[in-house]
């Protein structure tokens, strides 16, 4: 009765459903909100630490530790959009920073990628959110820092615009998180059609713009190298001073490559209000520049009237406007020319709406008053960018487009020149082979079996025979003339001619027939050894003996 009074054992309760990584989100998102905020943090670390290496290398500081850290919150900020405030004018008066240095947006922007690729990364064992849920969490996190770096940074020298901090930083924040979500996906794009063309074709018509302004702006710096020299001399006397305005030209190159891109598209660049420096400037000229001394800025030609050089600039442009309507051209082999000319021009505005980005980015105030426009308009630039590729890239892409379509026709063309031989002999073969076959089915039809042996042994008889008589016939020359006789007074005498009738006749006859049937019988043996058969090959399968069964 024991089994009926013991406490029975708890039913072990099932295993719990699996839950979706995509249900847990509480943890999910908020690991990306810290992974946000310590991108946030791994920036501002980075830049205090090169603000504070500068610092110490300074013989003659402006002010402690403190200050040198309220800088570099200030630079993190200006890196993001955001433009800084100078307190310490010789007027007084608070003038504006707003000259984003974009090579100083590598590293936040990157981080602030990095954190969102990771948060969405598939080999994670830990739960992931959803894609926007990501984007949100990390770019909240990021912002919090932000935020705290902004009222850091207004007890120093260069306090924030908050304005432009809570307009410009999220803005970019996000798009940088953006990225780093498609990253994470594969970087996917939609279809293979005409918009991932013109999307390509627009990458490749932006790198060539870019890297033709690259140029230009090395080229200038070479042709006045004297000029920079003097400027970084009188900057800075000590090496310290003058590693730190190498460093700072640095940071500040790109935005000259985007300022190259503008000087090549037309509009050019503002050196302070009413100084406009370009190809085409007022009336052909370029304005006195009020810019204050700096070697990159010793660059830019003087005012005066433009000549073939700044002329030759137009070859920016025309590079990238070529380029894009070749590789829309090579895409659209099998388009319509009217499909070619939208993508062409999709690609074209695409490029435009990126120039105006950039450039926007690129430029900004230096100060108050004269000092208020510094750098490229935008509002001029990426139009401009847009009627050149839109001008030059969709004649550019019919061409290219119209040449691939004529080249695949003439190699076709050639290809079927060069094997019409080849089928017309094929197609002469075929009739003989045909007519052979049927000549041979109408031999042994209605035969059976012993008409196609019949047919076959006749024509090993006749080539028998054909190789017999070849054998048998004296070589050419080899008998007696014709007409020659005995020679007259030899010793031997000709023999007598034997009769039909006679038994030596007989007998010379019967050799003359077995010496004949054995040179019949050698052919046939010949003939079978070159056709490497026995005498049984002509016969059919069916007729072979079967090979012995095993006991």
């Amino acid at each position: 009765m024991t089994h009926l009074t013991a406490p029975r054992p708890s039913p072990v309760p099932p295993p719990a459903p699996d839950v979706p990584v995509q249900g847990r989100r509480s943890p999910a998102l908020a690991t990306a909100f810290v992974r946000g905020a310590v991108a946030a943090g791994l920036g501002v670390g980075a830049l205090a630490v090169l603000v504070t290496v500068v610092w110490i290398s300074s013989p003659y500081p402006d002010g402690g530790a403190d200050s040198a850290l309220q800088t570099a919150a200030g630079l993190w900020l200006l890196a993001h959009g955001a433009d800084l405030i100078r307190t310490g004018t010789v007027s007084g008066v608070p003038a504006p920073l707003g000259v984003t240095p974009m090579l100083l947006c590598v590293l936040p922007l990157w981080l602030a990628h990095r954190a969102a690729r990771d948060t969405l990364d598939p080999a994670d064992t830990r739960p992931v959110p959803s894609p926007a849920g990501a984007v949100c969490a990390v770019t909240g996190g990021y912002l919090l820092v932000a935020a705290v770096v902004v009222i850091y940074t207004e007890a120093g020298a260069f306090p924030a615009d908050l304005a432009s901090a809570g307009c410009w930083t999220p803005v970019t924040v996000f798009a940088a998180a953006c990225a780093g979500a498609w990253t994470a996906h594969g970087r996917p794009l939609p279809g293979q059609g005409a918009p991932v063309a013109a999307v390509r074709a627009a990458g490749y018509a932006l790198a060539a713009l870019l890297g033709a302004g690259a140029l230009l702006v090395v080229g200038s710096l070479l042709w006045h190298v004297g000029d920079v020299q003097v400027s970084l001399g009188g900057l800075a006397g000590e090496w310290s001073g003058r590693l730190t305005v190498t460093l700072l030209a640095l940071t500040l190159l790109p935005n000259a490559v985007v300022w190259g891109v503008a000087y090549g598209l037309g509009p050019g660049f503002a050196l302070g209000t009413g100084a406009l420096v370009g190809p085409l400037g007022p009336l052909g000229h370029t304005a006195a520049p009020a810019a204050p001394d700096f070697p990159l800025l010793a660059a830019v030609p003087g005012p005066g009237p433009a000549g073939w050089p700044q002329w030759a600039t137009a070859a920016v442009p025309v590079c990238a406007a070529l380029v894009l309507g070749h590789r829309v051209g090579r895409s659209a082999h099998d388009w319509p020319a009217r499909r070619t000319a939208l993508t062409a021009l999709g690609a074209a505005g695409a490029v435009g709406l990126t120039v105006t980005l950039l450039t926007a980015f690129a430029g900004g105030p230096l100060g108050s008053g004269r000092l208020a426009a510094f750098g490229p308009v935008w509002w001029q630039t990426g139009p401009a960018a847009l009627a050149w590729c839109a001008l030059l890239g969709v004649p550019a892409a019919l061409v290219v487009r119209a040449w691939g379509r004529w080249s695949t026709r003439r190699a076709a063309r050639r290809e079927s020149e060069l094997l019409a031989p080849a089928q017309a002999a094929a197609q002469a073969v075929v009739p003989a082979a045909d007519a052979a076959a049927a000549e041979t089915e109408a031999e042994t039809e209605g035969r059976g079996v012993r008409g196609w042996v019949a047919v076959r042994l006749g024509q090993v008889r006749r080539r028998g025979a054909k190789r017999a008589g070849d054998t048998t016939a004296p070589p050419h020359g080899s008998g007696p003339a014709h007409g020659s006789g005995p020679a007259h007074g030899s010793g031997t005498a000709p023999a007598p001619e034997a009769s039909a009738d006679s038994p030596g006749a007989a007998k010379t006859a019967g050799a003359g027939a077995s010496a004949g049937a054995l040179a019949r019988l050698d052919a046939l043996e010949s003939l079978d050894a070159d056709a490497d058969e026995d005498g049984y090959g002509v016969l059919p399968a069916a007729w072979e003996p079967e090979p012995p069964k095993p006991l």
